[in-house]
């Protein structure tokens, strides 16, 4: 029996296992680097040990490290998690080697599908059908995608659509594999654009019995990494769900799987590719859990115990969606800092890294939570999902709500007309325009009066006096504010706009009526310099006051190009006088284990150079100074 379980990793999955491990009675040990001192995971846990650093590769890649950390603790098992050490085998045998339990399949299996080269060519000898595999030196065929054959989540992954990008973009995707796994290896194969991506839920005991546990729509990817995931996938045909349960079970089988793993592929009509096989829990786990009514953590620690399954798995109730909540702009940018509030209710399940007052790291990647919902039918399980994301309270950091808003209210996705290029620049979602969004008149209003509560109610004498009084009034009041997306809006609010009356005004909640329908606004703000932020029914504003009378700022110079996030300068790729045309790389940050490319915004010479290769960088730093024009 497992008495106290570490669990090698971060964030939202540590938290998940410890809540299964605390309904079991096992005890619990957290690991954590620098920068996760004071995360929620390491709060929770009955133990934490301390791995020095900042960087993954030092610490939660560090399994010298995590071995030690057990032997620290006391710990009698691990649990690795999904991301870092969860696919390497040669930690999974050090931590058998030294007497622990681990939580996962054998060595031997990880190590089979460590390599998706050596993968692919153990499913094609076990007859699961399989992409070919492509020559990086000399590929027959465009496009392509490369692919790191460690690790996944979309990292170590380019889209190559021609041979000059091939060079360049296969480096890039090994860079990036080397930074997430410690293994810089890829491979290419063929691009199935616009093809489903659905996987499989595989788990299997020790004594023989092998489930299929149902499938999962994994095909709204942006970076090709998930952003819905959902169970059943609402786009296939019943011959071809058996077939993928068949390919699945081969393929555990072939290995002789023993665990929590997931076989994913490819489907396009009729035809089903393998793409990988997941020798770990998956992101997505909720959405199988609710479906099929099962704690997948739960039975992977009964399986590491020893324990069997029962001969079939429960059969599927109802629908389940879930989407991944990113501290991401509108370009994907990841975004870090402090995260005010994290409100997320509902008839929902909401499986979160973070609360109210974390610090989101740059080091880290930039997944809040998943918010997960259930109905009898899916479109029950999508306005589930919509109400819960419209009435979230989200303070502080950019995330991508608007974005996972549009998906699930658009056609497309309503009708279950998904595939892997919706997100593509040419795909459903960026050819639909989307409604128009912004504080608008009624959050500005509501923001003003709320700062005119406030400010009365530390008004040192009268406070009692009503907002505005004057022995004259000259002119109306008003309160100018720039706003999340770098506009500015001028708020009159007394008098008020005709038809408007209001009800209450506090500092933190304001009610408004409208032609006799009322309104009420939720109203926080955390410093006296800070923005404020509202929140009523979907509208979501953030505004920042200006001052009246403004101190005189620094501009920048025309032509910089601002650090969009915190990161590491990976690469310069240019000099001071070269010349550059738009769209050309200037140099590349690394932030979150992703890179990111920084790209001259227009033709001209590269006048002013601030970084070099090494150097961490704050949002905002300038990077460099594009002239544009000839000289």
């Amino acid at each position: 029996m497992i008495r106290r379980l570490l669990v090698a990793n971060r964030g939202e999955i540590a938290r998940r296992v410890f809540r299964t491990c605390r309904a079991l009675g096992v005890e619990t040990v957290a690991v954590f680097a620098d920068p996760d001192a004071d995360a929620p995971h390491v709060a929770e846990a009955d133990l934490a040990v301390r791995l020095p650093g900042d960087r993954p590769a030092g610490t939660y890649l560090d399994a010298g490290r995590i071995v030690a950390a057990c032997r620290a603790s006391g710990a009698d098992a691990v649990h690795p998690g999904y991301g870092f050490l969860s696919e390497n085998a040669e930690f999974a045998r050090a931590v058998l080697a030294a007497g622990l339990v681990w939580v996962g399949p054998p060595p031997e299996a990880i190590a089979a599908m460590g390599s998706k080269i050596e993968a692919k060519r153990l499913m094609a000898a076990a007859g699961v059908p399989v992409l070919p595999s492509l020559d990086l030196a000399a590929p027959a065929e465009f496009p392509l995608l490369v692919k790191a054959s460690a690790g996944g989540g979309g990292r170590g992954m380019r889209i190559v659509r021609g041979p000059e990008e091939l060079a360049r973009e296969v480096a890039s995707a090994r860079r990036e594999a080397e930074a997430a796994f410690g293994d810089p290896a890829v491979f290419a194969e063929p691009l199935w654009e616009r093809a489903r991506h659905v996987e499989v839920q595989v788990l299997a005991d020790a004594h023989g019995t092998v489930w299929t546990l149902g499938e999962r729509e994994c095909s709204v990817q942006r970076r090709h990494q998930k952003v819905v995931e959902e169970c059943p996938s609402p786009g296939i045909a019943v011959e071809v769900r058996e077939r993928l349960f068949e390919a699945a079970g081969r393929a555990a089988a072939a290995i002789g799987y023993v665990g929590a793993g997931t076989v994913e592929f490819l489907v396009r009509g009729d035809r089903v590719a393998f793409l990988e096989m997941n020798t770990r829990l998956q992101v997505e786990h909720p959405v199988t859990e609710l479906v099929h009514g099962v704690d997948l953590v739960r039975l992977q620690l009964e399986v590491a115990e020893g324990g069997a399954l029962p001969a079939e798995p429960p059969g599927p109730s109802g629908h389940a969606v879930e989407v991944r909540l990113y501290a991401e702009d509108e370009h994907y940018l990841p975004q870090s800092g402090v995260l005010r509030r994290f409100e997320v209710d509902g008839d929902v399940r909401v499986d979160s890294g973070v609360e109210s007052g974390s610090v989101v790291s740059p080091y880290y990647d930039a997944m809040l939570a998943k918010v997960i919902a259930h109905g009898a039918s899916r479109a029950e399980a999508v306005r589930k999902l919509v109400t819960a994301l419209r009435r979230a309270r989200l303070h502080g950091l950019t995330t991508n709500r608007d974005l996972l808003l549009r998906i699930l209210t658009h056609p497309d996705f309503v009708a279950g007309n998904t595939h892997t290029g919706f997100l593509d620049p040419d795909g459903p979602l960026a050819t639909t325009s989307p409604e128009p969004s912004g504080p608008g008149e009624p959050a500005g209003l509501a923001a003003a009066l709320a700062l005119a509560a406030d400010n009365r109610r530390r008004a040192p004498v009268l406070g009692g006096l009503p907002g505005g009084w004057r022995n004259v009034r000259s002119q109306p009041r008003r309160t100018a504010f720039t706003t999340g997306d770098g506009g500015t809006i001028d708020v009159v609010y007394d008098p008020l706009p005709a038809g408007v009356r209001v009800v209450s005004a506090a500092p933190d909640r304001v009610v408004l009526e409208r032609d006799g329908v009322r309104h009420a606004f939720a109203v926080a703000r955390y410093d006296d310099t800070g923005p404020v932020y509202v929140d009523h029914a979907g509208c979501h504003a953030e505004l920042t006051p200006l001052p009246r009378l403004p101190e005189p700022v620094e501009h920048v110079v025309p032509g910089s190009l601002l650090a969009p996030m915190p990161g590491s300068v990976l690469r310069v790729e240019v000099a001071p006088g070269d010349r550059v045309v738009k769209g050309q790389a200037v140099l590349v940050l690394e932030a979150m284990k992703m890179e990111h490319r920084i790209t001259a915004p227009a033709d001209g010479v590269v006048s002013g150079l601030h970084v070099e290769q090494g150097r961490q960088v704050e949002a905002g730093a300038v990077l460099a100074i594009i002239q544009e024009g000839e000289s």
